[in-house]
């Protein structure tokens, strides 16, 4: 039984309505009723009965409602005496990220952790992934934003919610810029710009079934932010993810997808010794774990 849960039926009992509760909790009607069915069927006890007007706690749901206010206030209580202890809490997170999709949730739990702890500092590098790793490896980097696969000898990871998309970046001109999607081979006729990283290259050449010799590479990148600029400029189309923001800033580009969907890790050495605030906001990071399982 989760603390989130006792939250939830507190909020439905005081409303003593399931609609008005869910717009209090900004969640939907249909997930709080969910979650109040399994906490009764958890207990092996009915708590509410439902009715047209609104819904009235049984015996047992005012039994259980006095002992949850008692354990929610308890936790809050608890909280709040960490609370100055937490803001107490400093030193500096270094953070290698590569271009993704996934860095918009990264941003949102920096903040987060950021409003807990307002003495931390962080640290962002923007790298290809084999720099990330090799600083990681090295102690340079507490934390780095990949894509899959990752080395699950060598790290410990949390999958992202988000999926990157492969696919051609190209000018709103070009011949293919009218396709909803495109087949790989489409794109071996005109001249392609390619990520300069070999593992990945070698990946994009076996979609296009091509040899690179028999294909026209004007210009190689390792990160899309200036490639974009030359693909603008009429250089050449770009393999790249949706994830590279750059690839948003010019209306006068067009992204079409391909396949196939890679997904967002967040990583860290395993068995390595980080400082107090690397320790802090790694257990963040596995707290977004629990909440993605």
């Amino acid at each position: 039984m989760e603390l989130r849960t006792l939250r939830y039926f507190l909020a439905a009992a005081n409303e003593e309505n399931i609609t008005r509760a869910a717009d209090l909790l900004h969640v939907t009607q249909p997930t709080l009723s969910r979650q109040l069915m399994d906490l009764e069927r958890e207990l092996g006890a009915t708590l509410m009965t439902r009715g047209k007007k609104g819904m009235t706690l049984t015996d047992e749901g005012r039994f259980f409602r006095q002992r949850a206010e008692e354990i929610v206030e308890l936790a809050d209580r608890l909280e709040r005496s960490f609370a100055r202890r937490n803001a107490e809490v400093s030193g500096v997170v270094s953070i290698g990220a590569t271009e993704a999709v996934g860095s918009r949730l990264l941003a949102r739990i920096i903040k987060e952790f950021s409003d807990k702890y307002p003495q931390v500092r962080f640290v962002l590098y923007n790298e290809m992934a084999d720099y990330i790793k090799e600083r990681m490896d090295k102690g340079l980097i507490d934390i780095g934003l990949l894509l899959e696969p990752v080395d699950t000898a060598k790290y410990d990871f949390v999958r992202l919610p988000q999926k990157e998309t492969w696919g051609v970046l190209m000018r709103a001109d070009h011949p293919l810029a009218g396709s909803q999607v495109i087949r790989p081979p489409e794109a071996a006729a005109y001249p392609l710009i390619l990520p300069l990283r070999e593992p990945v290259r070698a990946e994009i050449l076996n979609w296009l079934q091509c040899d690179e010799k028999d294909l026209s590479i004007p210009l190689s990148y390792t990160l899309l932010s200036n490639a974009v600029l030359l693909v603008e400029a009429g250089l050449g189309c770009a393999f790249c993810l949706d994830g590279a923001l750059a690839i948003h800033s010019s209306p006068q580009l067009r992204f079409i997808p391909i396949s196939p969907e890679r997904i967002s890790v967040l990583v860290w050495k395993k068995d390595r010794l980080f400082s107090p605030a690397s320790s802090l906001f790694i257990q963040e990071v596995n707290m977004l774990r629990a909440a993605l399982e």
